[in-house]
């Protein structure tokens, strides 16, 4: 198969831990041909298919200079067996535009996975909602007196921008309420942004768990990350530690629920965030932690997705 990443620049990619790379890796060894475009490099024109500025890459198995390009041109994404949107949040403007340039390259007989539709639909944040009785309580509002009532009523709380991604802008609010009034006025911007206020789960300290939702099934380990120090947020990217563990009763019941439900609406891929019992988030743009699964555990995290790939392709 040939297949198409939308994602971000190739040169920022840290392979030793990057999930779209370890995808396009199991890829290759397949023996499908790989190509990349970013965002900005969609175009639809009048008359013509949606296209792309496409580099046909090859990968060298070297750390540093990881990729070759075979051959850059512009190429109608319905030409591509499948497209493969790995974009990073956040989920701006140009992200939803993007996906309607994509369910445009489907009407014209692309294959894009996550379906752009879906991706609209499933903010990643708000899409636990639907999901509520496996959620902690949770808020979303503009309104600073609704976030006051919600610590009145909770106590201790997390706050969030709806956007953010990496654990950016997470805070806490203990039972004596020290800077609610000041974190409102930072994260809703003067009643201007929505906010997603939670109770807090005491089960973080032993990790927020990510679990990953692969063609309808839940992968048999998942990725607990861990905080450190006087850090609440487990997120690697503000220096969680991520332990692997195997999938427990609790996490697989809850999954194997939702899990249908995701596939069915497109989603190939989703990573569920869990802390103690409760889901936290529902990540659908570009879930990770293949490596840190496939690393210590040897469960092959990027086979088991081609795997779903290429079912979903049959």
């Amino acid at each position: 198969m040939n297949i198409l990443f939308v994602a971000d620049p190739l040169v920022t990619f840290k392979t030793y831990k990057d999930t779209t790379f370890a995808m396009m890796r199991e890829l290759q060894k397949r023996g499908h041909t790989l190509a990349a475009c970013e965002p900005q490099h969609l175009q639809w024109q009048t008359g013509h298919p949606v296209t792309a500025l496409v580099r046909r890459i090859e990968l060298t198995g070297a750390t540093d200079d990881w990729y070759r390009v075979l051959h850059q041109g512009r190429e109608a994404l319905h030409s591509f067996d499948a497209v493969l949107m790995r974009k990073d949040p956040p989920f701006d403007s140009e992200f939803f535009y993007a996906t309607h340039l994509l369910e445009q390259a489907e009407r014209e007989g692309a294959k894009v996975f996550n379906s752009p539709r879906a991706l609209r639909d499933h903010p990643e944040k708000l899409a636990l909602m639907e999901f509520a009785e496996f959620a902690p309580p949770t808020l979303v509002t503009r309104s600073p007196e609704a976030i006051r009532h919600f610590h009145a009523e909770h106590k201790d709380i997390i706050l969030k921008p709806l956007d953010g991604m990496g654990g950016m802008g997470i805070f806490r609010v203990g039972p004596d309420g020290m800077n609610l009034g000041s974190i409102t006025e930072t994260l809703n911007q003067g009643g201007a942004v929505s906010v997603m206020v939670q109770a807090y789960l005491p089960a973080i300290v032993d990790g927020d768990k990510r679990l990953l939702l692969i063609g309808g099934k839940v992968a048999p380990f998942v990725l607990a990350r861990i905080p450190q120090g006087s850090e609440i947020r487990g997120n690697l990217a503000a220096g969680g530690k991520g332990v692997a563990q195997p999938l427990s009763d609790t996490d697989r019941a809850v999954a194997e629920t939702i899990a249908p439900t995701l596939a069915a609406r497109g989603l190939l891929l989703v990573g569920l965030d869990m802390i103690g019992d409760k889901v936290t988030e529902i990540n659908v743009t570009s879930p990770t932690c293949f490596q840190e699964i496939h690393q210590q555990t040897g469960f092959d995290v990027p086979a088991m997705f081609v795997d779903a790939l290429e079912a979903a392709m049959a």
